[in-house]
């Protein structure tokens, strides 16, 4: 079944948790201005423009666009063969405003994913005509936006696709050829056709808009923190803050290796790039799990003093692929920062929402690219600041976020109901243990696992930005990783995932080889008499310093703090809340020490 989207719609401690961090108010959003953000509105309004409802619309003819593909220069030689490497754009933009000479702001998606494994739900790649030229452009947005007076442009990053030279994912040089392609948009910079012939972008006003999910939305944030002029708003979806914590918590690995694999998962299978990515096993410093200048420079968080875009930013609080502290490490640097910024979290993991909530998620992204890239005044900015879906499909709208801050003590006891105990209990790491053995029989005693527990809530509580636990232990080792889990008991049907349905909707124009129709998802539940609200690792050693670790004294008393992952969640009255402590986990993570035990003192 296919529904096709015809209409416009304008969307003007003893022992114990605190819960909830205020990390500043919102600032008020500058309009527009033309020089730091958005783009100065045209003095005679063009026919695309609705001065009614300040929005853009659909006058331009789709299957007439302008279809081109370049080839823009950079500085850099990222597989020594003695040439500059050249980055492949792919370009679809309205003929018409090109005949009349009205140029147009640019929505960027640059991905190292449009050959190897596609863009979107339904994992669609570029594809080219006889001449080499850009035929279909993945996922909605040319669709959509083209019509509507902009010009969609996606990027085949360094080291992908038809670019040359090889990548160092999320490194230097990956960012620095998409900020090279907005130098070129901004005529800073050169770019050639296939045949060699210099090309311009005279067309456009230089404002541009990133998009994109997961690696694409990374790249977008990368970008962002380079202070790029011209680069006005980014759209992040599922996207990676720092590289460091992608692939391990606290010291503690997820995996062995990932960074050459993932190389070579997206990149050019040559001996050149084989050397890249041999760099990269020698350099991530899996063994030790230190934060080094390798993962330095793969970390954003560290320049967001220098963003000077927008950021409309949206996550899955299920999201164990990219996690949860990526969104909210970056949103509190980006607040600190007075970022214009908007967060949409929803209960979905690693999910587009484009899939679970997708009408209202178009007419936000129209209004919000329209204000940020057109300098149309439609109030987008006025809205609430955050969106979160706290149960399926319900959706609450807040003034910022996390919640401001407001402790409520709660009661933990050692694998029983009550108040906190005394004295001290001890765990030793047993490897084997599952996550469906840790989280059950909360009052049982299981041998590698301590369990808190509390009494039933007497009301309501939201758990809003990131939890931490922390303990004052004693080893019998110089390091040990440590593992908490923050778990509500009460039976209750509980998100479960999506699942594609056979139902699909269209948005924008459509030609014969792109219909800019895609497959609805419909959200799945399970009934279940718990929820894991938090997760979190550290290595003991790194909980001072994640460059510098510091290794335990065994049998002397120190103090550690485990970082859980951001959550938006509300527990509602009469659930009861419990903390696990374990020590190395092997499904979640690849821990480097196992086979230690510590005491906690549960005072």
């Amino acid at each position: 079944m296919t529904t096709v989207r015809t209409r416009v719609t304008i969307l003007v401690s003893s022992t114990a948790l605190c819960f909830g961090a205020a990390i500043g108010s919102a600032a008020a959003a500058p309009m527009p201005d033309g020089s730091d953000r958005g783009a100065p509105a045209p003095a005679e309004p063009p026919s695309n423009i609705d001065q009614r409802t300040h929005s853009t619309k659909p006058v331009y003819d789709y299957a007439n666009a302008i279809r081109e593909s370049v080839y823009v220069d950079t500085a850099m030689d990222s597989d020594s063969d003695g040439k500059n490497d050249t980055i492949a754009v792919d370009i679809v933009r309205p003929s018409e405003t090109a005949l009349t000479g009205r140029k147009i702001p640019v929505i960027m998606d640059a991905s190292p994913y449009y050959s190897c494994c596609g863009r979107g739900n339904e994992s669609e790649k570029k594809t080219y005509d006889e001449s080499g030229v850009i035929q279909k452009m993945p996922l909605f947005y040319d669709n959509y936006f083209v019509p509507r007076g902009y010009a969609m442009v996606g990027v085949d990053i360094v080291g992908t696709n038809r670019s040359t030279g090889c990548g160092d994912v999320g490194g230097k040089d990956e960012i620095d050829s998409v900020v090279a392609v907005i130098d070129w948009l901004n005529g800073r910079n050169s770019a050639h056709t296939s045949d060699g012939s210099p090309v311009t972008a005279s067309w456009t006003t230089g404002a541009v808009g990133m998009i994109g999910k997961s690696y694409d939305g990374t790249l977008a944030n990368g970008v962002a923190a380079t202070g790029v002029r011209g680069l006005k708003t980014i759209v992040p979806i599922s996207a990676i803050s720092s590289w460091y914590d992608y692939t391990r918590s606290g010291g503690v690995p997820y995996s062995d290796d990932y960074m050459p694999w993932l190389a070579g998962y997206v990149g050019h299978d040559t001996p050149a790039c084989d050397a890249v990515r041999a760099d990269l096993g020698d350099n991530d410093d899996d063994e030790t799990g230190d934060y080094t200048k390798f993962w330095a420079e793969r970390d954003y968080l560290k320049d967001a003093s220098k963003v000077k875009a927008s950021v409309f930013m949206t996550h899955g609080l299920s999201d164990y692929n990219v996690q949860t502290n990526h969104f909210s490490q970056w949103w509190a640097a980006l607040a600190k920062n007075n970022v214009p910024r908007k967060l949409w979290l929803g209960l979905e993991d690693h999910v587009d929402p484009f899939e679970f909530r997708r009408d209202k998620w178009v007419d936000e992204l129209h209004d919000w690219f329209d204000y940020w890239l057109q300098g149309l005044p439609n109030g987008v900015m006025r809205e609430p600041m955050a969106s979160v879906e706290t149960a399926p499909d319900q959706w609450n709208d807040y003034k910022t976020w996390p919640a401001a801050k407001q402790a409520m003590p709660i009661p933990l006891a050692e694998g029983k109901l009550g108040a906190a105990g005394k004295g001290t209990v001890t765990v030793t790491d047993d490897p084997e243990l599952t996550e469906d053995d840790i989280v059950a029989t909360p009052s049982e005693v299981i041998a590698g696992r301590q369990m808190f527990v509390s009494a039933p809530l007497p009301s309501a509580i939201r758990v809003s930005g990131t939890p931490t636990v922390t303990l004052r232990i004693k080893a019998d080792s110089t390091t040990t990783p440590i593992t908490a889990r923050l778990i509500e008991y009460g039976d209750a049907a509980r998100y479960s995932g999506v699942r594609r349905t056979g139902t699909e909707t269209c948005y924008g124009a459509k030609t014969s080889y792109d219909d800019g129709c895609y497959f609805e998802v419909e959200k799945l539940t399970a009934q279940s008499d718990h929820g894991i609200v938090s997760r979190g690792w550290i290595d003991a050693a790194h909980s001072d310093s994640l460059s510098k670790p510091k290794p335990l004294t065994p049998g002397k008393w120190t103090t550690v703090t485990v970082p859980l992952r951001a959550q938006d969640e509300i527990i509602p009255k009469g659930r009861i809340l419990a903390l696990a402590v374990t020590l190395s986990d092997t499904e979640w993570t690849s821990p480097n020490d196992t086979g230690a035990s510590i005491d906690i003192d549960l005072a």
